[in-house]
């Protein structure tokens, strides 16, 4: 597992390349948090993943939310 034990925050992670890339680094051990305003894509996401997830419902363009979401994470 060459994640293991890294966080990887993957933005417009309810669908497309997004989710694939989150899936994928949590294939390789990372825990993952999913970023993207489609909190229900979040949400299925994170329950195809076999990992520690965390979703973050945020629009990243928005310094507040994105500055909240990486204090969470």
């Amino acid at each position: 597992m060459k994640l293991k034990d890294q966080v990887a925050i993957v933005t417009d992670a309810a669908s497309g390349i997004g989710a694939a890339t989150a899936r994928l680094f949590a294939t390789e051990g990372a825990k993952v948090a999913l970023v993207d305003l489609d909190e229900a894509g979040l949400a299925k996401v994170a329950a195809e993943i076999d990992g520690e997830t965390l979703i973050w419902p945020a629009d990243v363009s928005n310094s507040d939310q994105a500055r909240a979401g990486v204090a969470k994470v």
